[in-house]
């Protein structure tokens, strides 16, 4: 059970991500098993995006003391702000820091500020260990001077999206799946997420994409862009995504605030399937241009080497957010290992 009072009856509430952000927070990526034949090009992919949030705002890292001077000289080769750069010796067991890091609510009437600590087992167990991320969440708000609230539920933050105005969209592929909770009835999962999050209602989605190693997060699916807006993946027909985000799109179309307003729902296409290195663990890769990060003034877009399509996600994300500096970023070794720009990051309000 949560502790009472829950963070929704002290104020707090999970915001928007255009709202004003402190820092982006990431771990970089030590695990020699991940992106084996491609470590080089891998960290100065992610040195370059690392650069690209310090020219908006600050970049808190997780890293081991033991790396940190070699990491610093590739965010200095990469251009990024070094005045916006802070070094953690946190260690982790992987780059995913929007999954196993804090999710950041905020009291609006105080400005007090708390990280929620949801229990973390990699994607239903996928991929051990993950005993150094799951512990992650407690060393940030140590180090970083944040309230620290446990929540007795698996959670990953990809999860979760928030309109900024109490409304959570997730998925059911996800929450409701028994590699996370399986004990906890979809009523007390939903019940516990608004407690947590500080939530008034729950929109669901059915699923994700094919091959999702996450069970099909909603950052990749669906994302808000206004209280009363949100942009969706679409796919061809013939696509095995079809199904999904069809009904996905369904549910979408027909929801109605509880002051029966419809959404604005914008479709935003797919990039064409990505495929993995021969003997991947997956048949195709869960690219998608859904997995934007919001930063203070910009919108940094994945691309995937489809320059038709990188142009297009980029142009109809940026008319979503009129006045922020669109940046795109070379994603298509990023996805190899299943996420992109949002996958690797968490917000700090």
């Amino acid at each position: 059970m949560l502790k009472e009072p829950s963070p929704a009856d002290l104020g707090f509430t999970m915001p928007a991500e255009w709202e004003e952000q402190r820092a982006i927070l990431l771990s970089w990526p030590l695990n020699p098993a991940t992106w084996e034949d491609r470590r080089n090009d891998i960290e100065a992919t992610y040195a370059g995006f690392a650069a690209a949030v310090s020219r908006f705002e600050d970049v808190k890292i997780n890293c081991v003391c033991a790396e940190q001077s070699r990491i610093l000289k590739l965010l200095s080769d990469a251009g990024a702000d070094a005045a916006r750069i802070e070094l953690l010796d946190v260690p982790t067991n992987d780059a995913w820091c929007r999954d196993h890091g804090p999710v950041c609510l905020v009291n609006r009437e105080n400005g007090l500020r708390l990280l929620n600590h949801f229990r973390y087992n990699s994607w239903g167990g996928k991929f051990p260990p993950w005993n150094l991320d799951a512990a992650v969440p407690e060393h940030a708000a140590a180090l970083l001077g944040y309230a620290r609230n446990p929540v007795p539920m698996v959670c990953e933050g990809g999860a979760l999206e928030s309109n900024g105005a109490g409304l959570l969209m997730t998925t059911e592929s996800v929450m409701l799946n028994p590699n996370r909770n399986p004990s906890m009835t979809r009523a007390e999962i939903g019940d516990m997420l608004m407690k947590s999050l500080g939530m008034d209602e729950i929109l669901w989605l059915k699923g994700g994409l094919f091959c999702d190693d996450t069970d099909g997060h909603i950052d990749t699916l669906a994302r808000f862009v206004r209280p009363d807006a949100v942009l969706t993946c679409v796919a061809p027909e013939d696509s095995p995504n079809a199904p999904t985000l069809n009904e996905n799109l369904r549910r979408l179309r027909e929801y109605r605030t509880r002051l029966g307003k419809p959404l604005d729902v914008i479709p935003l296409p797919l990039p064409d399937p990505v495929a993995p290195p021969d003997g991947w663990r997956e048949e195709t890769l869960p690219a998608s241009y859904a997995n934007y990060l919001l930063v203070n003034g910009g919108v940094l877009v994945p691309s995937y080497r489809q320059p038709r399509n990188d142009a297009l996600a980029a142009s109809i994300i940026g008319e979503c957010f009129p006045g922020r500096e669109v940046v795109s970023i070379d994603c298509a070794d990023i996805i190899l290992e299943g996420g992109a720009l949002h996958c690797l990051s968490q917000n700090l309000f």
